[in-house]
């Protein structure tokens, strides 16, 4: 790690732990905004902090260690895409309707924090994306599980332009990282539980069926950083189609584990909605699911496998790590 990521870790890591689940838009985002954190993958000739998907791995897994309630992630990540430091951009999951030239008429779905976002890009069924104005645009409100907005926008005759970037993928990314943090602090959590905790006599942690299910959770939580820093490393040399694909889907597993055993190891007070495990497990259900659950990503990964047979499989897979 170079000096300048450990200064933004620890500039991100204060400030991400004072603002947290509580954090809102209104009284927050412009504390985001004055570290440049919104611009964070936009070029420095561009009005942004200028900083390379390794930077951004730093930030988005630390947003998700401290639940942060802010779209830090979408925001960075659409203003790269779309190239402009103005505004505060989102990524949709889905955009629907027709477009020509440079308007469009539809619905975008799965949009982060839409309300009140000035753009959007959405990535695009003919390949690419689109930056879509936002001001005109009806919005439907909603949220996930963890109460997150996740907005639908009803858009009619709105200005758009076309641009290069898969807004999907990125996202998926930006959510490995997320949940990277977040099962890194679930997992300091229960450590710290059931070192704390007793029960006939001895501390949760003296018994050996606890060890191994915290040790599975460290595995798990590993396994989730490491996919983290493998994508973000191969998006730093400019592509990682694969590594994406395999991080999120790891994550996604990671996931699964690594929260039935946060909840086990705590008991009932896991589940109190006043307690700080229950920010970060409630997002992770809700990430695990966004930008391409299980069942997309092992699509994405298996399908050229299937169809280039099982001659190619070794080979093709050796190659990805020369």
């Amino acid at each position: 790690m170079s000096d300048q990521q450990r200064m933004l870790e620890e500039m991100a890591g204060g400030l991400f732990a004072d603002l947290g689940a509580a954090a809102t838009l209104d009284s927050d985002w412009g504390t985001i905004k004055e570290v440049a954190l919104d611009g964070l993958l936009l070029g420095e000739a561009q009005g942004g902090f200028g900083g390379s998907w390794e930077d951004a791995l730093i930030v988005f897994r630390l947003a998700g260690y401290h639940a942060l309630a802010l779209p830090v992630a979408e925001a960075a990540i659409a203003a790269a895409l779309a190239g402009r430091a103005a505004g505060r951009g989102t990524v949709a999951a889905v955009a629907e309707g027709s477009l020509d030239q440079s308007r469009f008429d539809g619905v975008l779905a799965g949009v982060p924090w839409g309300r009140g976002a000035d753009f959007v890009v959405a990535p695009c069924s003919k390949g690419g994306a689109i930056v879509l104005e936002t001001a005109e645009a009806t919005v439907v409100e909603g949220a996930n599980i963890a109460g997150e907005p996740r907005d639908r926008l009803i858009v009619t005759d709105a200005s758009m332009s076309r641009i290069d970037g898969d807004p999907f993928a990125l996202m998926a990314l930006a959510r490995v990282a997320q949940m990277a943090g977040a099962l890194d602090a679930a997992l300091a959590l229960a450590v710290g539980y059931v070192n704390e905790r007793q029960q006939f006599g001895r501390s949760l942690a003296k018994f050996q069926a606890v060890q191994q299910a915290l040790a599975s959770f460290a595995c798990e939580a590993a396994a989730t950083n490491c996919a983290a820093m493998g994508a973000a490393q191969a998006m730093a040399r400019g592509s990682a189609p694969f590594e994406i694909a395999a991080a999120k889907l790891r994550a996604n597993r990671a996931t699964g584990i690594g929260t039935a055993i946060a909840h086990q190891v705590h008991g009932a007070i896991g589940f109190t909605e006043d307690y700080t495990l229950h920010p970060l497990t409630r997002r992770l259900w809700g990430w695990r699911s966004e930008f391409g659950g299980d069942r997309y990503w092992s699509t994405v990964l298996g399908g050229p496998i299937v169809a280039a047979g099982s001659a190619r499989f070794w080979p093709d897979l050796t190659a990805l790590t020369r």
